[in-house]
């Protein structure tokens, strides 16, 4: 119980970590009982994430190598050290990837009609089709760059894909008039062409990837010239933004003029196809000034998120998910009068099984309210065409005042951010850019109305962002309140962000970076006192990430007297379970499934009163002390029975999707069996919707809240 708990074998590396969540994205392309697109889908969403890790982490560890660091996290690694075993990871990954791509899902593919050729293998018809696409529709937009010693190496954008092709002049003699080309394919160009069907072809249906039309007809860019060969490679950069928004005068136009800088950081990491010749790896690494240790050699597609429009389209619906449609919460049907439920109840919604049109509806009906006389809101991430930005321009130009507090960096949102922000100014709304040296992070929408008896506040406060297109992937909790103390407090969080007045203390708010780490470390600590006093300790977390080093070391006290934990961590998990004497009592899963787990729950038994909190905050140390989070206490007692019977009970009882963390830092799926039924909770969440789907479309009374149903077939 004495122990400082500073021992580096008591902590997993955040960045090994961070690998074993996209493996476990990577086992789900691997499942044969899941739907072929939807594995194709996993195995796409495995190279987008690897791609962000590479221009972030890997570009920061990168530069720690060449600045000669010497820091070193709890776990005692070296950035060098670091760098190895990602290294080491990454191969054995991708290798596992391009293999389940080559063995298994493109054969699969090709047993359901859905064929990928090259040129040659096309009928002599659509050979001269491909031929016509290929000038008509591809050659007018490529652009042959040659490098020799009159012109340099080109600056290639961030994760394009490019080909390299060995030219020779006519005349020369072996090795002589040789020199290389740069084609960049344009992004403009979609990477998988649908080869038009003939008669008689049947259901299949061919795709030629643009990279195969363009290699195939690569002689046609160089008129006069000998093709020795052409290489497909793409390039990832450092993609971090360097923003001192201290020393920035105007915050939007310095993001705006970095944003350009991005897609030419330096590079971090080279792909290649396998057999690349051994003369264009050292060529390419030496221009992109990086060392064999940054190559990776792919068996297949440069990039298999290319296939995504696949497992997107309407085209193969047998081949993917049963269709999944949102229900509305019983409390809040289309035609309700928002204001007036919320005055009788507090609303808990969870996305994406109940709708995000429900907020969408909060804010839309604001707008339009002649009593509405203000809408404050944070705006961390919004859609394209977003009904959110739509709603408080309404609201503006019906007269009310509006402000808006944008995070213009929020990573690869930025360009969006900006434009919606303008968009705000121009309209009339106040738009706020946060904290100076804080992100704002936290999910608080708040209307201001005049209601018969008084002026009344209406908050909207959540896990997620205010995305609608994200709500129906992303699984969230949405709080609906009017409770005067709680919308209070929010009021005056507002005021402290716009005004950057002095923080106040909060009753109900936990805030980061101001108090929430300190209150989390606090109950934990009750956690633990009732458990010393022979009284049962019970915390159960469900977050993204767990890497702050202190609150580690709080859950392991808390374990040593015999606290009983269970983490529901989605990705990143710095603490080790299962350690005799320091977290035996420390259970920990991961549940990945076909909604991204995003929502946050903080439950601590309380000596049998228990707590429940929500909010944006994980618990790393961005979240607890760089960023401004919120976390809320939900204290309707109904609500509370809810949160902890139906979702965080089901949770923990899943055995399909979940894989259970090991004191090796390794992963285990769980299996139905020595008394563990076959729970899957997204599964059961999704037919519970459904279920009451049913109920109020046959117009019977409606039933509160979620009780899982029987029947879990889908």
């Amino acid at each position: 119980m004495g122990s400082d708990f500073s021992s580096p074998e008591l902590y997993i590396n955040r960045e090994l970590s961070w690998l074993e969540f996209n493996a476990r994205v990577l086992e789900e392309s691997l499942d044969s009982s899941q739907p072929l697109l939807e594995r194709v889908k996993f195995l796409c969403i495995f190279s987008s994430n690897l791609d962000e890790f590479f221009e972030v982490r890997v570009a920061g560890i990168q530069q720690q190598i060449e600045n000669h660091s010497s820091d070193v996290g709890p776990d005692g690694l070296s950035a060098t050290e670091i760098f190895a075993a990602i290294r080491k990871r990454v191969r054995k990954l991708v290798d596992i990837q391009y293999r389940e791509w080559n063995e298994k899902l493109r054969p699969a593919l090709v047993e359901n009609g859905i064929r990928f050729v090259q040129p040659p293998e096309l009928s002599p018809k659509n050979r001269a089709w491909s031929r016509s696409f290929f000038m008509e529709e591809v050659f007018p937009v490529l652009t042959p760059l040659a490098v020799d010693p009159s012109h340099p190496f080109p600056q290639l954008l961030n994760k394009s894909q490019n080909i390299i092709v060995h030219l020779r002049k006519p005349g020369r003699a072996h090795n002589g008039g040789e020199f290389h080309a740069i084609v960049q394919i344009p992004r403009v160009l979609p990477r998988l062409i649908p080869v038009p069907p003939e008669k008689g072809d049947g259901a299949d249906t061919d795709y030629i990837f643009l990279t195969d039309l363009i290699l195939h007809h690569a002689g046609e860019l160089f008129p006069g010239l000998k093709v020795l060969g052409a290489y497909m490679f793409r390039v990832t950069r450092n993609s971090d933004l360097y923003i001192d928004d201290e020393e920035a005068e105007n915050l939007l136009r310095t993001i705006e003029k970095e944003l350009h800088h991005r897609s030419k950081g330096n590079a971090v990491r080279l792909e290649l196809h396998k057999g690349c010749p051994e003369e264009i790896q050292h060529f390419l690494l030496s221009n992109f000034h990086l060392r064999e240790e940054h190559l990776y050699f792919l068996d297949g597609p440069l990039n298999l998120q290319h296939l995504m429009p696949l497992c997107t389209s309407d085209q193969f619906p047998l081949l993917k998910d049963r269709p999944f449609y949102p229900t509305r919460d019983p409390a809040l049907p289309s035609d309700a009068d928002i204001f007036e439920v919320l005055r009788q109840e507090d609303v808990l919604l969870h996305h994406p099984y109940e709708s995000f049109d429900a907020i969408i509806d909060f804010l839309d009906h604001a707008s339009r309210d002649s009593q509405v006389l203000a809408i404050k809101m944070t705006l961390y991430r919004t859609s394209g065409d977003s009904p959110i930005v739509k709603a408080l321009i309404n609201a503006a130009n019906n007269g009310k005042q509006v402000t808006a507090l944008v995070e213009l960096k929020a990573r690869f949102d930025e360009a969006n951010n900006i434009q919606w922000a303008r968009l705000l100014e121009e309209s009339g709304v106040h738009v706020v850019y946060g904290v100076v040296g804080l992100k704002t992070h936290c999910k608080l929408l708040m209307v201001v109305r005049r209601d018969s008896d008084k002026i009344r506040r209406y908050c909207h406060l959540g896990t997620g962002n205010y995305h609608p297109r994200t709500a129906r992937m992303y699984t969230d909790l949405s709080l609906m309140t009017s409770s005067e103390r709680l919308c209070g407090e929010v009021a005056m969080l507002f005021n402290a962000l716009t005004g950057l007045s002095e923080y106040p203390a909060f009753e109900k708010l936990l805030v980061a970076p101001y108090d929430l780490a300190n209150h989390l470390k606090e109950k934990i600590s009750r956690e633990t006192q009732l458990a010393l006093a022979g009284k049962p300790g019970r915390i159960i977390f469900k977050i993204n990430s767990i890497v702050d080093e202190e609150m580690i070391k709080s859950l392991y006290q808390a374990s040593c007297a015999g606290v009983k934990i269970d983490l529901i961590v989605r990705g990143i998990c710095c603490l080790r379970p299962h350690i005799p004497g320091v977290s035996e009592n420390i259970r920990v899963i991961s549940i990945v499934g076909r909604f991204l787990e995003h929502s946050r729950i903080y439950y601590f038994g309380n000596d049998g009163s228990p707590e429940i909190y929500l909010g944006s905050a994980d618990l790393m140390p961005r979240n607890l002390y760089r960023r401004v989070e919120v976390v809320f206490p939900v204290e309707c007692a109904r609500l509370k029975k809810h949160l902890y019977d139906d979702i965080l009970e089901t949770y923990l009882a899943d055995c399909v999707k979940a894989r259970e963390l090991l004191v090796d830092g390794s992963y285990k799926r769980l299996k139905p069996g020595n008394g563990r039924k076959a729970t899957q909770a997204q599964l059961t969440f999704r037919e519970t919707a459904r279920h009451q789907s049913r109920i109020i479309s046959q117009k019977n009374k409606p039933v509160k809240g979620f009780t899982p149903v029987k029947s879990m077939k889908e």
